[in-house]
């Protein structure tokens, strides 16, 4: 039955928003109704990452890998890998990102004590020995693949290179470091250090106290 018709005069109240739950509070709030959309799923983003990375550990380089056998490998369709990315590129570079731990907080204490949180980062990346076998895979087809190693080094490498740089930025203006440092270079010893530890690791990985050596190291050579 209809309800009846408001009396004459009546004021009409808008319906409580609990009625008709999120959809109706949004519409009230915005005056438009909030558009449908399909959540992105987090479960399906990681199966396909970890296929990604096992499919290169296994020894498949950039070549051999398609978004058909990663589909595949990870139980999802096709469409569900190209809503997150463009190509095969884009998909490895991101995958490959993920081995990469994000930026430590630095203690500040020091220049000594902030490169050291930095390089421990870089070590204990180093340390897995499945990590560093799917990067040394990936990375020995960068050439053939330019845009896989911009988009890894945009979002893995820089922010890393970035920390370090300011680090010795203000330790020249504190006067912990000289004065007329290249911070190029400088940046370059701390992380060319690590990438021929990292590739020379024993398997049972690199010793904890490494990250330590290799700052006192090299600041033995940057001290004013």
């Amino acid at each position: 039955m209809p309800p009846p018709a408001p009396e004459s005069g009546a004021v009409l109240m808008a319906p409580a928003p609990e009625m008709y739950g999120e959809a109706a509070m949004s519409i009230q709030q915005t005056g438009t109704a909030r558009p449908a959309g399909r959540p992105r799923s987090e479960k399906a983003e990681k199966a396909i990452i970890e296929a990604t990375l096992d499919m290169i550990a296994e020894g498949l380089g950039m070549s051999d890998l398609t978004i058909e056998a990663i589909a595949a490998r990870a139980g999802v369709g096709k469409t569900t890998i190209y809503r997150r990315w463009a190509n095969k590129e884009d998909l490895v570079a991101d995958a490959l990102s993920t081995l990469k731990t994000p930026v430590p907080p630095l203690p500040g204490t020091s220049v000594r004590d902030d490169l050291i949180a930095l390089v421990d980062s870089m070590s204990r990346d180093g340390s897995d020995a499945r990590n560093r076998c799917v990067l040394n895979i990936a990375m020995s087809e960068a050439d053939r693949y330019p845009r896989l190693m911009e988009r890894f080094v945009k979002r893995a490498v820089e922010p890393r290179r970035a920390a370090i740089r300011a680090v010795i930025e203000r330790g020249i203006a504190t006067g912990e470091l000289r004065r007329d440092l290249d911070v190029h270079m400088a940046l370059a010893i701390i992380s060319g250090t690590m990438m021929y530890q990292t590739k020379r690791s024993p398997a049972e990985g690199l010793p904890p106290d490494l990250g330590q050596r290799v700052v006192d190291t090299v600041l033995a050579g940057l001290a004013p």
